[in-house]
């Protein structure tokens, strides 16, 4: 298959996938792989296939594809090909959960600068790696990514990176409760696909939705949660999207958690928990484990609980996910006070103090947990996050956190 061939059989493959016919497009993208000569051709059509399998929730093949692209590109001997094909082996091993993994190729595509490519994929790579971070609940470094990757959206005007950035804002905000940023983040996406997404995937208007629906839920707005969620799911049954529904069924079981509606709540968590393991996503499974060890405890069955946090406590720590590690010892320090059993009482009281000095979720100005409950809190350029109450009250004199590193060691 000569080079014109190879181009009229991707864009063939495109306009397949594009018209939602996804098994025909992989077909005919993995018959040019096997018969193109052309490496360029080649390169592309790996991409092409690294995308679809990506939305499908197909990690470990998109991985698998990630890797022929790698040597693909050292065959090409350009370090354009090289930087794209190593944000693809990091963005792989994200949706694997293998954080660690995709910070090192994250930094392996930010080394290569003097290629072309670097300012369009340099905010791809930093938004990758800055939802490694938060895989790994290491909040200032997310969220110096994060806004990285906002930065260079704006100096090129990408707006669907802004998009995927203020999803990711969404996020971030949700996991340390201050939920009006939680909110405000994906409301801000849903905006930019409603002013520059006509030629846009359906994917960035369900994203938004979803991130919105778990806001709303945070924030009490069940039935503003159950909205969008719905409209979200309806996208990700339409597409084949297999990672959004299974958010969007843990969406679904919280809510009803939320209002104390146990047995609607089961199934979705178990719906949720099905799709999460298929696809590989570990950190999924541990928020949908939370949650169901949450609707046990609304059941008083307390050793069921305990088996579930079991559960994810073992994902958790595999993972290096410290934040559900503190969310188990948090469940537990309640279900052993519950009990009266007062030795394993105060071992989770030390392991959730233990996380919290180790995240850095302590407001540096009034000495308060963050993250415990809802709260406004204001970011400082250097990423250190404070409750904005502090900060107002406390004037401009720069950052606490940043003054109390820069002693040194001798001194202190």
């Amino acid at each position: 298959m000569g080079q014109d061939q190879t181009k009229q059989q991707i864009e063939k493959g495109l306009h397949l996938y594009q018209s939602n016919q996804t098994e025909k497009a992989l077909r005919v993208w993995t018959r040019v792989l096997e018969k193109s000569a052309d490496p360029a051709g080649r390169f592309r059509v790996l991409g092409c296939l690294i995308t679809a399998h990506a939305e499908m929730g197909r990690y470990k093949e998109m991985l698998k594809f990630a890797v022929v692209q790698i040597d693909t590109a050292r065959e090409l001997e350009d370090p354009d090909y090289l930087t794209e094909s190593y944000l693809n082996l990091a963005r792989s091993n994200e949706k694997l959960c293998e954080f660690q993994k995709t910070i090192s190729y994250c930094k392996t595509c930010l080394n290569m600068q003097g290629t072309t490519v670097s300012p369009q994929l340099n905010g791809q790579v930093s938004l990758s790696m800055g939802n490694a971070f938060l895989g790994l609940s290491t909040f200032q470094k997310a969220l110096e990514c994060f806004e990285k990757a906002l930065r260079y959206a704006h100096n090129n005007d990408d707006k669907m990176l802004e998009c995927r950035v203020c999803c990711s804002l969404g996020n971030f905000y949700a996991q340390i409760k201050d939920y009006e940023k939680a909110l405000f983040f994906p409301c801000k996406a849903a905006e930019l696909v409603n002013d520059y997404g006509k030629a846009w995937s359906l994917k960035y208007r369900a994203m938004s939705q979803y991130h919105m629906a778990v806001a709303y839920q945070k924030l009490g707005r069940l039935a503003d949660a159950m909205d969008c969620c719905e409209e979200s799911m309806k996208i990700a049954l339409q597409h084949g999207d297999r990672p959004l529904q299974a958010l969007c069924l843990l969406c679904f079981a919280d809510i009803h958690r939320s209002r104390k509606d146990v047995q609607t709540a089961f199934p979705r968590y178990e719906s949720s928990m099905s799709i999460m393991t298929e696809i590989g996503n570990r950190l999924g499974l541990v928020q949908v484990l939370l949650g169901v060890a949450k609707c046990w405890m609304i059941q008083k069955e307390l050793d069921k609980a305990l088996e579930s946090i079991e559960k994810a406590q073992e994902l958790a720590e595999g993972l290096g996910n410290k934040l559900g590690l503190l969310k188990l010892h948090c469940l537990c320090e309640r279900i052993y006070r519950t009990k009266g059993q007062q030795r394993q009482l105060r071992d989770h009281v030390v392991k959730f103090h233990e996380c919290v000095e180790e995240m850095e979720l302590y407001c540096g100005m009034c000495g308060e947990s963050i993250g415990e409950k809802n709260n406004q809190l204001q970011a400082l350029p250097c990423s250190h996050f404070f409750h904005l109450k502090c900060l107002q009250s406390d004037g401009s004199r720069g950052c606490p956190n940043c003054r109390r590193l820069s002693v040194k060691p001798g001194y202190v």
